[in-house]
């Protein structure tokens, strides 16, 4: 074991985990106190965290305000009819008010069916599941129901399948699975060892400046690959240095060598 880079990482864990919180998109959660509503927002926020932060939150805060607090109650009874008025106009890059109205009706669907996204979820994990890729995958394939709903749908939700990193996914999981001070961990029954990395371009170049993982493709594979690294640190929680790690790497102040000297 690297116990250097064991300590880097833990001492940016404790730097980031607090500090760092009310710009993430997580803290768009914090306003909730009902476990429903906190794992449906708590789904479209994530599957909406790509590009700025400032820009995500925006248009989260927009989006909840105008559905209000009873994200789940609202969720359950969308009506494409009825509810369009509260989603006129809420676009997000590449993403429509069709988009969102589509997540709508996939997420009524499933809960009507399971009751909550946790029953959706946990039913397809195995007791041997070394972690939750196979049952991801079945999540994703019964959301969309067969269906194909276009491009910028599928960009929301990928599919492990096409070997997608499927970053806001695992990030969404990390989310409801873990507990601490940042993550809500409600879904217990999954286990944060099984949990898989949220990689994108920035947690993909400090791993390689680290020394993680060396691999050129930020994909499914090197999301496993840095996942079984970080268990050599902490065999039952690796994904607890996500925070830390996707906020070196958007910290444009703090380059490879404050990084390693943090560690020191």
């Amino acid at each position: 074991m690297d116990y250097k880079l064991k300590k880097i990482l833990n001492k940016n864990y404790e730097h980031y985990h607090r500090k760092y919180s009310s710009t993430d998109p997580i803290w768009n959660l914090y306003r909730f106190s009902n476990e429903l509503d906190i794992e449906v927002a708590g789904f479209i926020t994530s599957v909406y965290s790509y590009g700025s932060v400032d820009q995500i939150n925006y248009f989260i805060t927009r989006l909840l305000n105008k559905i209000g607090n009873r994200v789940y109650e609202f969720t359950l009874n969308y009506s494409k009819s009825k509810d369009k008025k509260y989603l006129d106009n809420l676009c997000y890059r590449f993403q429509t008010e069709r988009e969102l109205g589509l997540l709508f009706d996939a997420l009524k669907k499933s809960l009507r069916k399971n009751c909550s996204l946790r029953n959706a979820f946990i039913k397809y994990i195995k007791p041997y599941d070394e972690n939750i890729l196979s049952a991801l995958q079945n999540f994703v394939t019964e959301l969309k129901n067969g269906k194909e709903h276009g491009r910028s749908f599928n960009h929301l939700i990928p599919e492990p399948a096409s070997g997608s990193a499927c970053k806001r996914l695992n990030l969404f999981l990390r989310w409801m699975v873990r507990k601490d001070d940042i993550d809500f961990g409600i879904w217990q029954e999954v286990g944060a060892s099984r949990l898989l990395m949220p990689v994108d371009v920035h947690v993909h170049r400090i791993s390689s400046q680290l020394g993680l993982v060396s691999r050129k493709s930020c994909d499914l594979k090197f999301s496993l690959m840095l996942t079984e690294k970080l268990k050599e640190f902490d065999p039952d929680d690796p994904v607890k240095y996500d925070f830390a790690l996707c906020h070196i790497g958007i910290d444009s102040g703090l380059n490879k060598s404050e990084t390693i000297k943090s560690g020191s």
